[in-house]
């Protein structure tokens, strides 16, 4: 039994995935920094992953860290944490905890309540902003 509910073949990635997004999301690429379509995002909704859909983060877990990357402070679903010793540093890679895909990592420095930065490639997520409350009826 896989880790990840969702599992596809290397092929059905790449037929579903633009070639950037799979690059990080199943190949634990990152994108450049001050680069991502949802950097800068302010609008309130919700972050899904590229990959399967699951809901990940929210934009009130969202704030401008600076780095480059979409930063959040919690998750609003199921992230998976696992060690990352790739390129000389021990980093906390995060995974989206439905399909797998490689999100970004996890840094202890930020600067909310939490002290955490999930630091979050925008190739790796959708956004999408919540119905807003003006709505009226006829």
């Amino acid at each position: 039994m896989s880790e990840f509910a969702v599992e596809k073949s290397e092929n059905e990635w790449r037929e579903q995935l633009s070639p950037e997004q799979f690059a990080v999301l199943r190949q634990a690429a990152t994108e450049r920094p001050f680069t991502g379509a949802l950097l800068d995002v302010d609008e309130d909704g919700l972050f899904h992953c590229a990959g399967c859909g699951t809901v990940l983060f929210s934009q009130d877990q969202k704030f401008d860290s600076g780095c480059g990357w979409p930063s959040f402070d919690a998750e609003a679903g199921t992230v998976v944490k696992r060690l990352d010793s790739s390129h000389g540093m021990m980093r906390t890679e995060i995974l989206c905890g439905t399909c797998g895909g490689h999100l970004g990592h996890l840094f202890n420095d930020g600067p909310t309540p939490s002290g955490l930065r999930y630091c979050v490639n925008s190739l790796s997520l959708t956004f999408t902003p919540r119905p807003s409350d003006d709505a009226t009826e006829d």
